[in-house]
């Protein structure tokens, strides 16, 4: 009888891409802890907000890994771009929810996570050697 190597492998190539599930992925995780934390304690919503910048540098800097990790090389590059969209997908995510309009927070948040998948990517590349 012959075992069942794979039944179901799916492997995104694309570096940003892949990034960017993941950066998602993480970006769930704390969202669903955050909501917890919030369930769990007498904080109100007005109170989360560092917390949430710092779910979204988390996200992006695991995202910039990944990047990093499956480009090779130029990790600062890929984590760069995988930051910026995912901070652009954020923004526009946000607008389109909840009506906001853009505002210093939103590009504050883009700079973090531009940072932060920069740095995650360095670390990505050398993740892989």
């Amino acid at each position: 009888m012959e075992p069942i190597r794979r039944v179901f492998s799916l492997r995104i190539n694309n570096p940003i891409l892949s990034g960017l599930l993941y950066s998602f992925m993480w970006m769930f995780l704390g969202a669903l802890g955050l909501s917890l934390l919030l369930w769990a304690s007498n904080l109100s919503e007005d109170d989360l907000s560092l917390y949430t910048f710092l779910v979204h540098g988390v996200s992006a800097a695991f995202g910039g890994i990944v990047s990093g990790k499956r480009a090779g090389n130029k990790g600062w590059y890929y984590g760069c771009l995988t930051g910026l969209l995912y901070g652009i997908m954020l923004i526009v995510i946000g607008f389109l929810a909840l009506d906001s309009s853009l505002s210093w927070g939103d590009l504050t948040l883009i700079a973090a996570v531009l940072v932060a998948g920069s740095i995650g990517g360095i670390f990505g590349v050398n993740l892989r050697k």
